[in-house]
């Protein structure tokens, strides 16, 4: 489900029945959602969460384990799915506009994926987060390259090994979660961290998150030549140019539409 306000949009996994997994379609509402957002002038941040009790709670292995009958055992419909769960979560990430995810339940292995990919995330005091596949025989791994960019190695490595849930404090203990909130103050948390961003020249904010991503994936050197680059043509669009006047002068910025 979709609802904007004002500049931000707010969507929800609807499959509270199912704990909000991720089966084939909602990958695909969700991968267009983002896609469309992407391109709205009118939206300047995002906001994910779920309905009912659960954040979400992954791949639905129902749907996955019905293919295990097909001809090639599933291989295809398997290599399938992965593949769209990988193309929602970079378009997540490739998204010029910030995306938080509202926590407010358990986020387990693609459904913490989801959150990790998030560029921050509100949780609830009653969320829980864990990549449990390795009690089931199914090791998390499409979640551990989300996780393993937002956690210490040894930290993912224990979340992935052991499958434990983690509780929301101890997920902002170890950098999964930028803030733990009152439940009902989840969505609302996140809105205004939102509409907080979206004050912020929007220019700027496309710039920045790009340049963040792609610095992570470089060697030192080269990423400080690209940040370099980057900010070099910053310095030169209308946004930096009012933006540096107006401190200067000592006043609000009028930032170019």
């Amino acid at each position: 489900m979709r609802e904007d306000r004002d500049p931000i949009a707010l969507l929800t996994l609807n499959r509270p029945e199912a704990r909000n997994c991720l089966s084939e379609d909602l990958i695909a509402a969700l991968h267009a959602a983002i896609a469309e957002i992407g391109a709205s002038e009118a939206i300047r941040a995002v906001v994910i969460t779920g309905a009912g009790s659960a954040f979400s709670s992954g791949h639905d292995l129902k749907e996955m384990t019905a293919h295990r009958n097909d001809p090639d055992r599933g291989r295809a419909y398997f290599a399938t799915i992965m593949e769209a769960c990988s193309k929602l979560m970079l378009s997540i990430v490739r998204s010029p506009k910030p995306v938080i995810a509202a926590v407010n339940g358990i986020a387990t292995a693609a459904g913490c994926q989801l959150v990790a990919a998030c560029d921050l995330a509100v949780a609830s005091h009653e969320a829980r987060f864990a990549t449990p596949g390795v009690n089931i025989g199914l090791f998390c791994s499409t979640p551990m390259v989300a996780l393993s960019r937002n956690l210490s190695r040894k930290a993912a490595m224990e979340m992935l090994l052991l499958g434990d849930m983690v509780s929301a404090n101890e997920a902002k203990e170890l950098g999964l979660v930028n803030r733990v909130v009152e439940p009902d103050e989840t969505v609302n948390q996140a809105i205004e961290l939102g509409r907080r961003i979206a004050s912020k020249p929007k220019a700027t904010l496309k710039i920045g998150k790009e340049a963040f991503y792609r610095q992570l994936e470089m060697p030192l050197d080269e990423a400080y030549a690209y940040a370099s680059a980057v900010m070099v043509e910053n310095m030169l669009h209308a946004e930096a140019e009012e933006g540096i006047g107006a401190f200067l002068e000592k006043r609000q910025p009028r930032w170019p539409r």
